[in-house]
């Protein structure tokens, strides 16, 4: 008894030396997997940390501007609703006060701010914070907050003016300026806010909004008898919101953009995952002697697994806790750079400020410590079944080279993948969709030993000279569990880099052939604000040089309280030949006496509405009437736009500005002239902006470019993970295989042919890995192209080849691990060929 737990002290004394003494001989390797972890853990936790402080600095900015009220009456679109409605809903029954609002974008030179139009008396009762007070003293004046002029701005808005209480300042808002006089600070409104108040009154005169609101804020006594009371009271054009519908609002409008992101930031802690389990599998197969030794002395196989359970346990605690710092540093430099939306123009103008997020922090911090564990448990597992007596005599592949290598595992996840990639949207998220992905990828992954036998099969079978490829080919071919820990971070990495440019590469061509059909007049016209009037819009047309001027006008138009508003465009539509002015997909009379609406392929994917459907819009009477005529493909408006004649939007809304032209210029004219002639012509009137179709076009692509710059930047980290990957395990493949190169040497073949050997050894593995990983990326990708990216942003696309990356990573793959075998071939050749096959004496 005493002589067996002897043993068993004795075999755990020679595991932790044997654990120890791996890592002080390969502390590169250990360090590479931790980097690895750390990598992934960094990235995820740096995404969700942007993506969380943008959604709480928005969910500030609306309360600021919302103040305190129990509930508010918002109008449907920037043109507000009648004022009219104002005393029939205070009077309504729950409703104890109500404050009307109007709402305006306003800037005061490089100042960008709310400007509300308050009743400063009945605001003080329901939304006291946003009231403003003169600075207190004996020579205040109490009377000035009723002052026509008089404007209050909180701190950080009155920050950027870079004036003082007192002085006046010229303020732009609907297309219209007015000189206000700074009159005191918004003391109650949070930092961060950038609000201006006005009285009511002064607001609707001076910037153009007589007779119309846009928002009535109310204070409740029975919050269920106001919202059914209200309910049936509104018109078309107002709907009820409260904060938390808002705060729905913003969050769905950047939600897809940043559930994909977060998936994507989990392809590299995916890969590393591939890549500790490549290292440890093959350091457990150099190691599979010492542990069958440490066995025979008595220890359990459980014994095995828990100390390589351990080291991978150090792997992802370092690489985690790395992670989680690297990660808080690059959300601040993020922030920074691409603010709060990483480019995506979600939040555009956002005062966005770190927030950090501990249940996150401790979310990511454990799926590093899982990928870690994992990545070294299966491998430990695989050999800790290994016979003693067995692995004593042998330090080569676990797998008999004569079994068959299974392929059902492979065809079973590929098959489940498939199904999952038929499934729905949850929630309005593809997660169906990702599970594919997942399902997919560890299908392709289990059937890549399969494939190498098959790809390498009949080669095997031929005299092949010279000898070092015939004896690469043989080696590869029967060795198929090394060549699956060398291919699977390989294939992971490979599919993953192919899939993410493959879609982007599609994004990006269908985007710029859409702008090619899209911008097809000579000039393009922009107005800010209110826009242009009848009287402007006539002097334009009259400039020499048109030969034709469509107006149009767009403004966002609420359907659903807790959704993203839609895009209405009034523009010139022929019911005859709509496709002259849309890019169509499909089309479809509309029924008699209905007016006839044109919506975007996102509008009616979000909204379930097809051809030949009655929809409602709230316009005004007649709100019911709309029908729609055909569905146009639209990459500029990812929550919908519905398009419809002009003439139709004038006589619903009674509203005959336009903000936008796109002119066609007469044969002969100049575009420099006739753009001086326009601007010449507009000369009083503010935000007026004129470019080309090429201009346009190249902002629009820059647009493009940085909303998916962190995409570009995820999959660089992709490929060098990947890169890192290959070069590890073809060195340590290559290492472990030195009394193997021992005895060739006995048999007579020379270093320089093991050398060679080794890199054709590599490139074979590479080529096939890098076969593998594009034809299961191109798998991929269509998941992402034709279920992920309809289900998240609700557009769709042709697939365009990114052959130039796909040729790139090939050739970057093939050379790595050439490269790094013949690298490590010459370390481990450099032995004399005695000393390497001593020990089997």
């Amino acid at each position: 008894m005493r002589a067996a737990s002897a043993d068993l002290a004795a075999a755990r004394r020679a595991l932790v030396w044997l654990i120890a003494g791996e890592w002080r001989a390969h502390p590169a390797r250990f360090l590479a997997t931790a980097v690895a972890i750390a990598v992934g853990v960094a990235l995820g936790f740096a995404v969700h940390l942007v993506n969380g402080s943008a959604l709480a600095s928005f969910d500030g900015a609306v309360r600021g501007v919302n103040g305190a009220a129990d509930l508010a009456v918002r109008a449907a679109s920037p043109l507000g609703f009648d004022e009219a409605l104002y005393p029939r809903v205070a009077l309504a029954e729950g409703v104890m006060d109500a404050s009307p609002v109007v709402s305006l974008e306003a800037e005061a030179g490089a100042a960008r701010f709310t400007l509300l139009g308050l009743d400063v008396i009945r605001a003080g009762a329901v939304t006291l914070s946003l009231v403003g007070l003169p600075p207190a003293g004996p020579d205040a004046d109490q009377a000035a907050a009723f002052a026509d002029d008089a404007l209050f701005l909180s701190r950080d808005a009155l920050a950027e003016t870079g004036r003082t209480v007192g002085e006046t300042i010229e303020v732009a808002a609907n297309g219209r300026r007015a000189a206000l006089r700074i009159a005191g600070v918004l003391s109650g409104v949070a930092a961060g806010q950038r609000i201006g108040t006005l009285d009511i009154a002064a607001a609707q005169w001076r910037f153009d909004r007589l007779g119309r609101l846009d928002r009535l804020d109310l204070k409740l006594s029975d919050r269920r008898a106001a919202e059914a009371a209200l309910t049936a009271l509104l018109p078309a054009d107002a709907a009820l919101a409260t904060g938390e519908s808002e705060a729905a609002q913003g969050s769905a409008l950047s939600r897809a953009y940043r559930v994909n992101l977060t998936m994507l930031a989990l392809v590299a802690l995916i890969t590393g995952g591939f890549l500790v389990f490549s290292a440890q599998s093959l350091s457990v197969a150099r190691r599979l002697r010492a542990f069958a030794l440490v066995r025979t002395l008595g220890l359990p196989r459980s014994g095995i697994v828990a100390a390589v359970g351990l080291e991978g346990l150090v792997i992802g605690v370092l690489g985690s806790a790395a992670g989680l710092l690297a990660g808080y540093g690059l959300a601040v430099l993020a922030l920074r750079l691409l603010g709060g939306d990483l480019g995506a123009g979600y939040f555009r103008g956002a005062d966005v400020r770190i927030v950090f997020a501990p249940g996150a922090a401790a979310l990511f911090f454990a799926l590093g410590l899982a990928a870690a564990l994992l990545g070294s448990v299966l491998p430990a597992r695989a050999a800790s079944r290994a016979a003693p007596a067995a692995a004593l005599k042998n330090s080569g592949d676990l797998l008999d080279p004569r079994r068959p290598v299974p392929w059902r595992p492979a065809v079973v996840l590929l098959a489940a993948g498939g199904v999952a990639a038929l499934l729905p949207s949850i929630g309005g998220l593809p997660l169906a969709g990702f599970a594919a992905m997942a399902l997919i990828l560890a299908g392709g992954v289990a059937g890549v030993p399969w494939l190498a036998r098959r790809l390498l099969a009949g080669w095997v079978g031929r005299p092949l000279r010279p000898l070092p490829l015939s004896l690469a080919l043989r080696h590869v071919h029967g060795a198929p569990g090394e060549a699956a820990t060398a291919l699977c971070g390989i294939v992971a990495s490979t599919a993953l880099m192919i899939a993410m440019a493959t879609m982007v590469t599609s994004f990006r061509g269908a985007v710029d052939e859409w702008l090619a059909q899209v911008l097809s007049a000579d000039l393009y016209l922009r107005v800010e604000g209110a826009g242009l009037d009848p009287a402007a819009q006539a002097r334009l047309a009259a400039v020499s040089g048109i030969g034709r001027l469509d107006f149009s006008r767009q403004l966002p138009l609420t359907l659903a309280p807790d959704r993203p508003p839609v895009t209405l465009i009034a523009r010139p539509v022929d019911p005859a030949r709509p496709d002259a002015s849309l890019v169509l997909l499909r089309q479809t009379p509309v029924p008699e006496g209905a007016i006839p609406v044109w919506i975007s392929e996102p509008a009616s994917r979000l909204y379930g509405w097809s051809p030949g459907e009655r929809v409602a819009l709230p316009l005004g009477p007649g709100s019911q009437n709309f029908a729609v005529a055909g569905i146009w493909r639209d990459y500029a408006r990812q929550t919908g736009a519905v398009a419809m004649r002009a003439e139709d939007y004038t006589r619903l809304t009674g509203d005959a500005s336009r903000g936008e032209g796109a002119v066609t210029l007469a044969p002969g004219a100049e575009s420099a002239n006739v753009r001086e002639a326009l601007l010449a012509a507009l000369a009083d009137t503010p935000g007026v902006e004129i470019a080309e179709p090429a201009t346009l076009r190249r902002f629009a692509l820059d647009l493009f470019d940085r909303s998916f710059a962190i995409t570009y930047a995820l999959e660089a980290v992709a490929i060098l993970v990947g890169l890192a990957g290959v070069a590890a395990t073809m060195s340590a493949g290559t290492i472990a295989r030195v009394r193997e190169f021992g005895m060739l040497r006995h048999l007579g073949v020379s270093k320089g042919q093991i050398v060679a050997m080794l890199g054709l050894e590599g490139a074979t593995l590479g080529a096939v890995g890098a076969l593998a990983g594009v034809a299961l990326g191109l798998v991929l990708s269509q998941v992402l192209i034709h279920v992920i990216n309809p289900q998240s942003f609700n557009w769709t696309m042709t697939t365009r080849l990114p052959l130039g990356t796909i040729l790139a990573v090939v050739a970057a793959l093939v050379l790595a691990a050439a490269g790094t075998a013949v690298l490590a071939g010459r370390r481990a050749t450099g032995r004399g060929a005695v000393d390497a096959v001593r020990e089997d004496w």
